[in-house]
């Protein structure tokens, strides 16, 4: 994909092939075009030239909503959270988008206990079965976090995009999260962009390297970590 913001080339002719199951971490200096990519792959911004497949399916002009509906999930750098709302009640209005219950299915009990079992397994999936009740906005940071990454398996993705998902935190909260992370399940797709360089050689399977909006090095991570181009314009 290529991509150009008022004349200034983002990205130039990147190609990502990602096999299922696989973990793979974008890096690069800020402006290399990571978020860009990101935004291209999730829908949050229109394709000017390539395409963007998932699992054989071309969804390159499909909106985000649709993307998600096909298993396209992601989290952002920015917590996404309804802040007055508890944990539980965050992730039930997360299950509930993925069923498509609205509110007259409230009306039969059985699809309420259906939407509350589900949020409940993925809260306790993530380490946050006994904060279900605590209010997003009074959780920890790092509790946020993992909350947000809760939403986004209540949508059973097929494809995950961690944006930094250890932004911000401290070295215990950053554990965790990569203890949380490498609990996923390994068929589920993960593409990450992250600056904490012990965290990407500790979770990616692949990494690729991206400068100026093109892709200077694709490969696993011990060989990322020797490659003298990387090293002199990414790892110092």
């Amino acid at each position: 994909m290529s991509h150009r913001f008022d004349g200034v080339q983002a990205l130039t002719a990147v190609t990502l092939h990602i096999a299922p199951g696989e973990r793979r971490a974008i890096i690069g200096p800020n402006g290399a075009g990571k978020s860009t990519l990101f935004n291209l792959i999730a829908g949050a911004m229109p394709v000017q030239t390539g395409r963007v497949w998932l699992h054989g399916r071309d969804i390159t002009h499909l909106p985000v909503p649709a993307r998600a509906n096909l298993g396209v999930g992601r989290t952002f750098q920015r917590n996404n959270l309804f802040a007055g709302l508890t944990a539980l009640e965050n992730a039930r209005l997360a299950v509930q988008h993925r069923e498509r219950i609205n509110r007259h299915w409230f009306k039969h009990m059985g699809g309420f206990t259906a939407v509350h079992t589900a949020a409940t397994a993925v809260l306790q999936q993530v380490g946050l079965a006994e904060q279900a009740h605590i209010k997003a906005g009074d959780l920890a940071y790092g509790q946020q976090r993992a909350l947000e990454m809760a939403l986004a398996l209540a949508l059973n993705p097929r494809l995950l995009l961690l944006d930094e998902p250890t932004a911000g935190m401290s070295p215990a909260e950053t554990a965790d999260t990569i203890n949380l992370i490498q609990s996923l399940p390994r068929d589920l797709t993960l593409l990450i962009v992250e600056h904490d360089m012990d965290v990407i050689f500790t979770l990616a399977d692949q990494i690729t390297v991206l400068h100026y909006g093109q892709v200077i090095h694709t490969g696993p991570p011990a060989k990322v970590q020797a490659d003298e181009q990387v090293q002199a314009i990414y790892l110092g």
